[in-house]
Formats: C-alpha cells, structure tokens, sequence
C-alpha cells in the first residue's frame, strides 16, 4: 500500500460549486479503487492526501494532476505504508468556509487522529492559512 500527498492551487474560477464537483468524482473513484483520504480546500489552495494499493493510487494521482481545475500539482510525499491511517471512509473534505480557523482546525484535527505527526502538521498548517472565500 501507498501513501501520496499533493498540493496544488486552484485555478480563479473555481468556486464552492466545483469543489463539490470534485468530492463527489472523488468519493465515487477513491471507493471504486480502494482508495481512503483526505482533502482540504482552504479557498486557494487544494491539499489531499491519497492511500491504497500502488496503481490505484497512482492511476487516481495521474488523473487529478491533467484536471484542469487546478494547476501547479507538487507531489510533497510518497512513502509505502502498511496500514491505513485514514480508516475505511473513502473521503472527507472541507471548503474553507469555516467562520473561525479554529473551527476549521479542530475539525481537521478530529480526521487527523492516527495519522502521523508529519502529515498532521501539514494539514493543521493549511488550515491555519485558510481565507475565507469571498
């Protein structure tokens, strides 16, 4: 099993509308493929973290990185794994709307409980940065 983490900044036009496009493309792929996760959207930028057997993931990374929603798809870790850290759930998101960057980071928290503290930290850092969306 295999572990990919990614950034990537939204293009302009991409609004609330389209991120619910792509969690409910997202959720449908990463169930038929095996795949659990999790992806953050904090109004700028996209952050998602994919993991399940090898060509699944990768054939799912090479996907999202030719969507032309987003642009600038950096790869920040890739590592083998052999257990899940994202448990069954195939996906969760959050749009960045939260009122409060509290909010938005303990309800990242919360997803984040077996992960480790690397990936944690990455998340709880994007959060942090969230704008709201205008």
């Amino acid at each position: 099993m295999i572990q990919i983490i990614y950034i990537s900044s939204a293009r302009p036009m991409v609004g609330l509308a389209d991120c619910h496009d792509i969690l409910q493309t997202a959720v449908a792929n990463n169930s038929k493929f095996d795949v659990t996760g999790l992806l953050l959207f904090n109004s700028k930028r996209f952050l998602q973290v994919l993991e399940g057997p090898e060509r699944h993931v990768d054939y799912l990374f090479h996907k999202i990185s030719l969507d032309p929603r987003h642009r600038a798809v950096v790869e920040l870790n890739r590592k083998q794994i052999g257990e899940r850290e994202f448990g069954s759930w195939a996906m969760a998101f959050d749009d960045g709307r939260s009122p409060e960057r509290s909010e938005l980071k303990q309800r990242i928290s919360k997803l984040l409980d077996r992960t480790s503290p690397s990936t944690r930290a990455l998340f709880e850092t994007t959060a942090d940065l969230h704008k709201s969306a205008p």
